[in-house]
């Protein structure tokens, strides 16, 4: 079979694709210029990069580890659960982000909410910021802050609510709509155990 069909149907599948996340992703998408095209067409990019891991399984099989879910003592709400991927670390990429944030579905199996980006900050200074990264239109990443786990450097980081909607705002790294479950979080049956030396809790989260 010639391979020009083939990819004839992806490129209109993908074209498909982009053409919904444009029409989906919020009018208010950053606060420097709402209207950019530019940036709609990278959450695009984010979007349908991403849409293969609305299979937990997927992300597993491409290097995403998981990790508890995480909460704000505050009450502000939830990341859910963060599946870290360390050779994306350092990705300004919409199509390549460090993390994908799940939440556990009424039906036992979890469901993507979000995306995140993690930039390790270059002098590992916690009170300098020069370095501060920036993506989709200028918007700025929170930090910098320190690791999260043995294996995470201080870092900045962008969160990216793609996949549900978070009343806070796009950008916003607590969204209200996403719960933690009241007991340590399920372990996936298909995901690793954690490196040697790496902790999984994310309760403690400040980012």
């Amino acid at each position: 079979m010639s391979q020009r069909p083939l990819r004839t149907a992806i490129a209109l599948t993908t074209a498909a694709a982009a053409s919904f996340a444009l029409a989906t992703v919020p009018a208010h998408a950053t606060a420097d210029d709402p209207d950019d095209p530019k940036v709609q067409e990278e959450l695009a990019t984010a979007y349908v990069a991403t849409a293969k891991y609305l299979d937990e399984s997927a992300a597993i099989a491409d290097g995403y580890v998981p990790n508890r879910c995480s909460e704000d003592p505050a009450g502000h709400g939830s990341m859910g659960y963060h599946y870290f991927k360390e050779s994306l670390y350092g990705s300004v990429d919409p199509a390549k982000p460090a993390s994908l944030l799940y939440e556990d579905g009424k039906d036992g199996k979890r469901r993507l909410a979000g995306v995140e980006w993690i930039v390790p900050d270059a002098d590992h200074n916690l009170k300098t910021s020069n370095d501060r990264p920036s993506m989709f239109g200028g918007q700025k990443f929170d930090g910098p802050m320190p690791g999260h786990n043995a294996t995470m450097p201080i870092h900045y980081d962008l969160h990216v609510w793609i996949w549900k909607d978070n009343p806070n705002g796009l950008f916003n790294r607590w969204n209200p709509t996403v719960k933690c479950p009241a007991r340590p979080g399920h372990a996936s049956p298909t995901a690793p155990t954690a490196p040697t030396g790496q902790t999984t809790d994310m309760a403690n989260m400040a980012h």
